[in-house]
């Protein structure tokens, strides 16, 4: 089965190619199915997944990377099928992007404090140690 060029493309995937493909376990794919993410065909019991199927596992996958929930991704994919459309939907998007985006500076800033907190304490931890060591005869330092 090949990959396909879009979501309009004829081509189907077993849960076996898209797993390896994106690197995720069945489980993980099977879990999307579970949530509604995925709907894919049935031929008896194997699941048959369009390449509709495949743009919205690597839809999901993304919105994962970059810190969406699995509604929020769910949210996305329904709109593009619903008024406003594909616009509504990178509208929507967009900002996702921002709130996410601001979250990750206010998390940036709050490690770049909490390093600087930590070279301070570190410091004076060495400089009281130093002193300790000082005032310590050497037959009691081991």
């Amino acid at each position: 089965m090949n990959s396909p060029m879009d979501a309009s493309d004829p081509t189907t995937y077993t849960i076996t190619e898209l797993a390896k493909e994106f690197r995720v376990t069945t489980r993980t794919i099977r879990f999307y199915e579970d949530k509604g993410l995925l709907k894919p065909a049935r031929n008896g019991l194997t699941r048959v997944y369009t390449a509709r199927d495949r743009v919205h596992l690597k839809l999901v996958l993304r919105g994962k990377r970059i810190g969406l929930s699995l509604d929020e991704v769910r949210e996305i994919m329904d709109m593009y099928d619903s008024a406003p459309g594909e616009i509504g939907q990178l509208d929507y998007m967009l900002d996702k992007l921002a709130e996410r985006r601001a979250m990750l500076h206010r998390q940036q800033q709050d490690i770049e404090l909490t390093l600087k907190e930590l070279n301070k304490i570190e410091a004076q931890c060495r400089q009281r140690l130093a002193t300790m060591l000082k005032q310590t005869p050497q037959s009691q330092v081991s």
